[in-house]
């Protein structure tokens, strides 16, 4: 089992390292990809490596989920990058999974990656560019079909275990969160759709 974060110039930093860690923890393998060159510079201005130039990822992988963090400049670069679109588009013909917090799910808009009654969540400051009925207003996570959206960094941790309920179940998420000791009141919006990997 898989996953395959992105990270562009100027993404929010909790929302990809909180991810990274808790999916590595739940022992799920975790390749982080860059859009530049290492070093990356996220938006409070730290440094960070990714494992690998999302250029030489085989497209041929498969990845249970692919993740967009997110951050104003994280996520425009994300919309901007033809590479991003393609995998976005690889795991729907997958029927994988793409999860995407904060900003970012305007980068799934951009790319042409959501239909029109797509329920989610994104950063208040970007819901405006979704329809009214695609945002559900007081979801911190929202999951629909093979798509897992999540409201901020404050939301970063619940949006990680989320992922990890889906892929690996509930029982992974207790036994990761013995050790984190995180508080997982937020029950995520869900769709009924995505039950399938539980």
């Amino acid at each position: 089992m898989s996953a395959l974060v992105l990270l562009a110039p100027g993404f929010e930093e909790i929302e990809a390292i909180t991810v990274i860690d808790i999916l590595r923890r739940a022992e799920i393998e975790t390749v982080v990809a860059g859009l530049t060159t290492n070093p990356i510079v996220a938006s409070r201005q730290t440094r960070h490596l990714a494992d690998i130039h999302l250029a030489d990822v085989d497209s041929g992988r498969r990845f249970e989920i692919v993740i967009l963090p997110g951050g104003v400049e994280g996520a425009k670069n994300l919309a901007a990058s033809s590479r991003v679109r393609d995998w976005l588009f690889r795991q729907r013909e997958r029927d994988q999974w793409v999860g995407a917090i904060c900003a970012a799910p305007t980068a799934l808009k951009a790319h042409g990656f959501l239909d029109e009654d797509t329920k989610l969540t994104s950063h208040p400051s970007v819901q405006g560019e979704f329809a009214q009925t695609q945002v559900q207003p007081g979801h911190r996570v929202v999951v629909e079909k093979n798509l897992i959206t999540s409201l901020a960094a404050g939301s970063a941790m619940e949006f990680a275990f989320e992922i990890v309920r889906q892929l690996r179940g509930s029982e992974a998420v207790d036994k990761v969160n013995q050790g984190v000791c995180a508080l997982l009141q937020s029950l995520a919006y869900d769709s009924g759709l995505s039950l399938k990997h539980r």
